[in-house]
């Protein structure tokens, strides 16, 4: 088999047909769908035993039809035939996306075959969603029943405290709207969490279901809206222009230690996320509401970020020190490893590195910076 995988390509062009595909080679095939797969779809494929029979194209014997088969299916035919009628805006998951995202995908191209049959696209793809999810409550940290619903027409994901109330708790604006799955964060493998701005401030909501397909539906439905929505809101752009704004994860987390604006304050432990430009910290990694938020800018609008502290920085802190300069101030982060130090100015750069888009300079303006 390994001639066949050289001869139809497999080994190359499965990037795009094995998502997630790295550096390892697709070594695995189903011989009841004819592709070559690599070893993390392998284990998905395999956990969905319905679907699909995985074996080894080093370790294991082929009976004489399978290879017919594979050799005339393979996996540009596969995809041709699979992903005919799928949206642009459906997430296609690569090998470093949360386990659900992965198999969902599986799922929906090769068992539902939801891009051969456009009707059963109906869930995520009507403009309007409608159902309940568990809410983990601001104060309390329970999870709670709430109703969601999603309204293109309204431009809003709207969510309600009570079944039967009329008025809803929060409006999320689908401009500024964003969801990234969190398993780990929120402890749940279908945790999904929603922020959006609120007076220019970024408020967060965590939230889960149960099944795994009704989950990635409505994270699927949030990125048709956002796709609908920029097709208005900028209709000279292409497709493949559009669906890298639909959704987004954050750049980096993880915890930090800080110090106040006149540097005279102790460091204390936050939580940090990056998310593009915004620099968030808050108590606790679920908390709603950030603590404060930074802009970082571009170099050449004067933001920069070095490793290490001033040398008149006194008292206790973590060893590895950054310090990131604004027009207006220095910010003095410490981190507890050398390693975190290293990543978090290397995604500081990136943004630093990163020229202004017109619209990020009113977001500079009007930015308020919480110390």
């Amino acid at each position: 088999l390994s001639e066949i995988k050289s001869k139809n390509s497999n080994s190359t062009i499965s990037v795009a047909s094995c998502f997630l595909l790295s550096s390892s080679e697709p070594d695995w095939v189903s011989v009841t769908l004819g592709v070559f797969v690599c070893q993390g779809c392998s284990l998905i494929h395999r956990s969905i035993e319905s679907l699909s029979q995985v074996k080894s194209v080093l370790q294991d014997t082929f009976e004489d039809k399978e290879v017919e088969f594979i050799t005339s299916m393979g996996n540009e035919a596969a995809k041709a035939k699979y992903e005919q009628l799928a949206p642009p805006f459906y997430h296609r998951p690569s090998h470093t996306d949360c386990r659900i995202l992965r198999e969902q995908w599986i799922r929906a191209k090769y068992e539902r075959q939801e891009f051969i049959h456009i009707e059963k696209q109906e869930p995520y793809s009507a403009g309007y969603r409608e159902g309940f999810l568990w809410k983990r409550g601001r104060d309390n940290g329970q999870f709670l029943s709430r109703k969601f619903i999603l309204s293109e027409r309204e431009r809003a994901l709207k969510y309600f405290n009570k079944h039967d109330a009329r008025e809803p708790k929060a409006i999320m604006r689908i401009e500024t709207l964003n969801a990234t799955f969190q398993p780990a964060k929120i402890g749940n493998p279908c945790g999904l969490q929603i922020t959006y701005l609120r007076d220019n401030s970024t408020r967060n909501i965590f939230v889960y279901h149960e099944d795994s397909k009704e989950m990635v539906d409505w994270f699927t439905a949030i990125r048709a809206a956002r796709f609908h929505y920029q097709k208005v809101a900028f209709p000279g752009a292409n497709d493949e222009d559009l669906v890298p704004r639909l959704t987004r994860n954050f750049m980096k987390e993880g915890f930090m230690e800080k110090t106040g604006p006149r540097h005279t304050e102790g460091f204390k432990k936050r939580w940090f996320t990056m998310d593009d430009r915004r620099l968030m910290y808050f108590k606790d990694p679920l908390d709603a509401y950030a603590r404060g938020e930074v802009f970082i800018g571009s170099k050449e609008n004067r933001y920069t970020v070095v490793a290490g502290l001033p040398p008149s920085i006194q008292g206790y802190h973590w060893k590895y020190g950054i310090t990131i300069g604004t027009p207006d101030r220095k910010f003095l982060f410490a981190c507890e490893t050398e390693a975190e130090q290293k990543d978090w100015i290397a995604a500081f750069q990136r943004v630093v590195n990163r020229p202004m888009m017109p619209q990020e300079y009113a977001v500079e303006a009007y930015f308020k910076h919480k110390p």
